[in-house]
């Protein structure tokens, strides 16, 4: 790893990418800590219990915690994101747009998502502040956190469009990936700041479970994240002109887990946004005998029926977004129409074969997201302790770090240089 390391840095220009993504990540990580004007510093730290809470301050790196001009990082631009995308899908002027061969389209897209972000930056600002009771009295205060949250938003995306045109990598998801760290980094800091204060041999095993168990997921995850499931393919013979095209044999392929995080999300916003409501309407004590009561005492994080329904809303959102992100009809389409056959299906074959291949896939990655978004609950369940990390964490995480390495391959490729990804060196 040195070795590879040490041949990366011998190339100047990309020398100079890794340095530009380092300092835009600083700068990014110290905005983080700047408050946010209108924002009462002494009602800070209560009710952040919720799922969807949790959620958010993970991928802000604790910024939403301390509500900072970064409490809302860059979860609105992927919430406005996976909005156009579905409105292109259901609105046939975006389609268009969307499918624009030219690129224009494609850059209209893109303007509407940055201003749909900053506006969803202000609501959210301002509805989770704001119902949190973290935004002082007065109207003014709400205009002074909603504007300064959205401005956050706004340099958070900009820092992420840089990194990804003159630094190395995705730079939305280096951000999220930062964030992610430094949340865990925080959390191991304070179980061993715990441990060492209450100075009991138990304190400091449950620190030692927590970071095994840490690295044994994210081993995990990493084998997971680069299994694939490869389809061979056949490619017809085609003649055009004097030069004969196809005629050799290929594969597609699959990953074994093709819809990352996305479940997980869902479901964890499905099942937060009950207690969201709850929380802010009939406060953290409600009346006994009534329906938030219920919630509050068997629907809290880390009991067995909150587990257990998140793990059937896992796999439920594991085959329902499968379905909006891969279409075996039309790859099947695609395949004939480029002289493509799957040896032992006939071409009105490939479309079910196809379908039965995803389905398997789909068992296995809702089966595995659903008893890896279950380890963190039971161990904090079984430990008595904060887990400061949970299983989107984990996967975002690793998903990152090979997309990362990826972009470093192709750098790489482009000047002669080959980096195995799986092995991790050069060949």
């Amino acid at each position: 790893m040195l070795e590879s390391l040490r041949k990366v840095w011998k190339v100047e220009e990309l020398r100079k990418k890794l340095i530009y993504t380092f300092l835009m990540l600083v700068l990014y990580r110290l905005v983080s800590v700047i408050p946010a004007p209108g924002i009462d510093p002494s009602r800070l730290g209560s009710q952040m219990d919720l799922p969807l809470l949790q959620l958010v301050n993970m991928m802000t790196g604790n910024a939403f915690s301390q509500m900072t001009i970064m409490a809302m990082g860059i979860t609105p631009y992927i919430n406005a994101s996976i909005i156009m995308q579905l409105l292109c899908i259901a609105i046939p002027a975006l389609e268009r747009l969307q499918n624009d061969e030219t690129g224009d389209g494609r850059e209209k897209i893109s303007r509407i998502t940055r201003y749909v972000t900053v506006g969803l930056a202000a609501l959210q600002a301002v509805g989770l502040a704001g119902g949190l009771n973290y935004i002082k009295s007065g109207w003014f205060n709400y205009v002074l956190a909603g504007l300064s949250m959205a401005a956050g938003t706004a340099l958070a995306m900009w820092i992420g469009e840089r990194i990804t045109d003159k630094g190395i990598g995705n730079g939305i998801s280096l951000l999220i990936f930062v964030g992610i760290v430094s949340n865990l980094f925080n959390g191991i800091i304070s179980g061993f700041t715990s441990a060492s204060a209450s100075g009991t041999t138990s304190a400091w095993i449950n620190v030692l479970i927590v970071i095994v168990l840490a690295i044994v997921m994210t081993v995990v995850v990493t084998y997971v994240e680069l299994a694939e499931r490869r389809i061979p393919l056949q490619i017809a013979k085609q003649t055009k002109g004097r030069r004969v095209y196809g005629g050799q044999s290929t594969r597609m392929t699959l990953k074994v887990v093709s819809v990352g995080v996305m479940p997980l999300i869902f479901a964890y916003s499905f099942l937060s946004f009950p207690g969201t409501i709850i929380q802010m309407v009939s406060g953290s004590n409600p009346d006994p005998g009534t329906f938030a009561y219920w919630w509050t005492m068997n629907m809290g994080n880390g009991s067995w029926l909150y587990i257990l329904v998140a793990a059937l809303l896992i796999i439920a959102f594991t085959y329902f977004y499968s379905s909006i992100s891969f279409d075996p009809k039309k790859q099947a389409e695609q395949l004939i129409m480029q002289g493509a056959t799957i040896p032992g299906q006939r071409s009105k074959n490939i479309a079910d074969y196809l379908q039965r291949i995803v389905n398997r896939l789909n068992l296995f990655a809702a089966l595995f997201l659903a008893v890896l978004s279950a380890i963190p609950s039971l161990l904090t369940r079984g430990l008595n302790t904060s887990v400061p990390f949970a299983a989107s964490s984990i996967l975002i995480a690793v998903s990152v770090s090979l997309e990362f390495i990826r972009s470093i391959q192709a750098e790489m490729s482009i000047r002669g240089i080959d980096m195995d990804v799986e092995k991790g060196g050069f060949m």
